[in-house]
Order: C-alpha cells, then sequence, then structure tokens
C-alpha cells in the first residue's frame, strides 16, 4: 500500500471516529433530556427505561448499550441537568438589559429556574430519594451541590456585598430552602392568589439593601453620600441605602 492510500485510509478511520463519537453524544444527550421529561410529567414512579427510549426516539437496545440500567441513566441525567442548570443561568444573566443585570434580575431568573421543568424532575428525584434506598445514595448530596453552583455563581456575578464575607452563604442557603418551598407550592397551585409573587417582592427589596447594583456603562457620578446618607432608599431607581456588616446604617 503506498504512502497516500495510507493517508486516505488514515483520514477516513478519523472521520468515522468523530462521526461516530457525534452520533454517540447526541444519542445520549436525547436519553438524559428524555429522562428529565420522564421525572417532570411522571415522577420517580412513573419514570421507565422504557419510557425513556420512546421519547428520545432510539431503540430499546441503544439506551441499555448506553445507559445499561435505571440507576445509571439517573446519575447521568442528573449531572446534565445540573450542568445545563448552570449554563442556562448564566447565559440568561449575561443576555439581560443593563438596567436588569442586578441582584432583583438575578433573583427573578433564579425563580425561573426553579419553577422549571429541569428543576422540578430534580426535585422529583430529591423527594423520591428519602425512602428510596438505592435512589438515596445518588442524591444524597443533591442540595448541596446545587447551593455550590448558586455560590459559585453569586460570587462571580456579585463580588461585593454589605455583608460579612462568612454570611453570605448562609444568606443563600435561606434562599435556596425558601425557593425550593416555593416552588413546591407553585407547582401545586401556579401562584393562582399571587402568594409567591408577593414573597419574591419582598426577597428582592431586601436583596437591594444587601447587594449594591454593579456599576453600568456610563452611570452618573454617585452624588455625595454626606446628602444621602439618611434617605430612603427608592424602588423605582435600584438605588440602595448601604449598611454596615452589622445591618445599621452609617
Amino acid at each position: 500500500m503506498s504512502v497516500s492510500t495510507r493517508r486516505r485510509h488514515s483520514r477516513r478511520r478519523s472521520g468515522d471516529r468523530r462521526t461516530q463519537e457525534e452520533r454517540r453524544s447526541r444519542t445520549q444527550a436525547r436519553l438524559l433530556d428524555a429522562t428529565m421529561e420522564c421525572l417532570a410529567d411522571l415522577g420517580w414512579s412513573g419514570t421507565s427505561t422504557t419510557e425513556v427510549a420512546r421519547r428520545a426516539g432510539v431503540s430499546r437496545g441503544a439506551q441499555q448499550h448506553h445507559y445499561p440500567t435505571k440507576m445509571v441513566l439517573v446519575a447521568a441525567a442528573l449531572e446534565h441537568l445540573l450542568e445545563r442548570q448552570r449554563l442556562a443561568y448564566e447565559t440568561a444573566f449575561a443576555v439581560l438589559p443593563p438596567e436588569r443585570r442586578n441582584v432583583e434580575g438575578a433573583l427573578d431568573l433564579l425563580w425561573e429556574v426553579f419553577r422549571g421543568r429541569p428543576a422540578r424532575a430534580l426535585l422529583e428525584l430529591t423527594v423520591a430519594a428519602r425512602t428510596d434506598d438505592e435512589l438515596r445514595p445518588i442524591c444524597r448530596d443533591l442540595n448541596e451541590r446545587i447551593l455550590q453552583v448558586i455560590l459559585e455563581t453569586f460570587g462571580r456575578l456579585f463580588p461585593t456585598t454589605n455583608m460579612p464575607d462568612d454570611a453570605v452563604p448562609t444568606m443563600l442557603r435561606g434562599v435556596f430552602a425558601m425557593f425550593v418551598g416555593l416552588s413546591v407550592q407553585h407547582a401545586l397551585d401556579g401562584d393562582a392568589e399571587g402568594h409567591q409573587k408577593a414573597v419574591l417582592a419582598q426577597v428582592k427589596s431586601i436583596a437591594t439593601l444587601i447587594i449594591p447594583a454593579p456599576p453600568t456603562a456610563g452611570a452618573a457620578a454617585a452624588p455625595d453620600a454626606s446628602a444621602t446618607a439618611d434617605a430612603p432608599p427608592d424602588p423605582d431607581s435600584g438605588s440602595t441605602v448601604p449598611l454596615t456588616p452589622e445591618g445599621a446604617r452609617p
């Protein structure tokens, strides 16, 4: 075989491997997305590998080739969901208009995440793991992992707050727990009475006091602090009243 023939065969094999890897990735993504849909729509008990394969549009043999058991499939779907949620949130925040790229906009987006189908799927796993001995090890640290994503994202978006650094994780843990509870209520009543919306409005009002709005391009110079120290916050302007670490006004 000539050198040029060997090179053609080598390129063909390399192209075949790339094509196979692409097909494999696409099939796995369909299966993981279908698992999320099943969990959100049918819950843990209603999710089966047969239904996942049907929704993904792949054969049972293909599903078993990639994910031999339901637990292997769910463990992979869990990782897929966490990364998908993180990327979706950061992308959505990045494209917000400048006037909404603040803590109020961030909380609005977080609430959208908690009301979404991926979050509902994660909630189904959390609840089911309480009484399922096989599922529990997979989900044991799920809440902590989600919280870690929130902490990392918050730190990048809002590096400066009016709180002691060691108080920020506790504050975010409380927000996380509250949003989980609100999302359970929303799944049941769709906020028909507006109660969850009212809670979110109060949380955003408090958040603007402890998390300064990030600077925006072309923003006007800040007024003299001595002239505004006693002024109450204007909820329509997005301005805040700085707080000391102890929570008192300077």
